[in-house]
């Protein structure tokens, strides 16, 4: 298998992942920036041009974080970040849906709109407009998912999942493009240095 990776925080969740789960890939450096992931090379893999993806010994190819995860967590031995049982696997990807849509969507929209409009306005339809909007809907989430998380080392099962791993990932990025976390928010803050003095943060 082939990871195909790049700057940004998608590749950097399944990155994380694998480090979590002791799984070593050989990889592929996409130029993001230059916008190698556009190009017919890259599409011929993943036509939405996303980063990353994971290309099977087969040759066929697996792209979204989610897949990927889910994927390289059934094949390889180990303790899974995802559940052992069907209620399990079920919260978890409960609160990977959870976290995708309402924090991690309106969050990078939020960037792409905004800061990264020179990046990615002639890459997809951008709306400048709606960016602080967007940005302020990934902190209104933000604050709910805190209240939710009280108390809570874990986002569920009383483990580390992948919904741990995404939540960081991008308020990770958020942090560095002009959305941080609101010190307020403790539950949160508490999460997200707990993730980042794991070894894996540094994937």
């Amino acid at each position: 298998m082939k990871f195909y990776n790049s700057i940004g925080p998608n590749p950097r969740a399944v990155r994380i992942f694998m480090a979590e789960r002791g799984i070593d890939l050989p990889s592929a450096e996409i130029d993001l920036r230059g916008g190698e992931n556009r190009q017919p090379p890259y599409l011929a893999k993943n036509p939405a041009g996303q980063m990353p993806c994971l290309e099977l010994d087969d040759g066929s190819v697996i792209a979204e974080i989610t897949a990927i995860c889910e994927y390289l967590d059934e094949i390889t031995p180990g303790d899974s970040l995802i559940g052992s049982t069907p209620r399990q696997r079920a919260e978890t990807r409960m609160w990977v849906r959870r976290i995708d849509l309402n924090i991690v969507e309106p969050m990078l929209n939020g960037f792409r709109y905004g800061q990264g409009l020179k990046l990615f306005q002639n890459r997809i339809r951008c709306i400048p407009e709606a960016a602080e909007g967007l940005k302020a809907v990934a902190q209104d989430q933000m604050a709910w998912l805190d209240g939710l998380i009280q108390g809570r080392e874990f986002i569920c099962n009383g483990q580390l999942t992948l919904a741990d791993i995404m939540l960081f990932a991008f308020l990770d990025f958020g942090a560095g493009v002009g959305q941080p976390i609101n010190p307020a928010l403790k539950a949160v803050t508490a999460h997200h240095a707990m993730m980042k003095a794991r070894p894996s943060a540094a994937a």
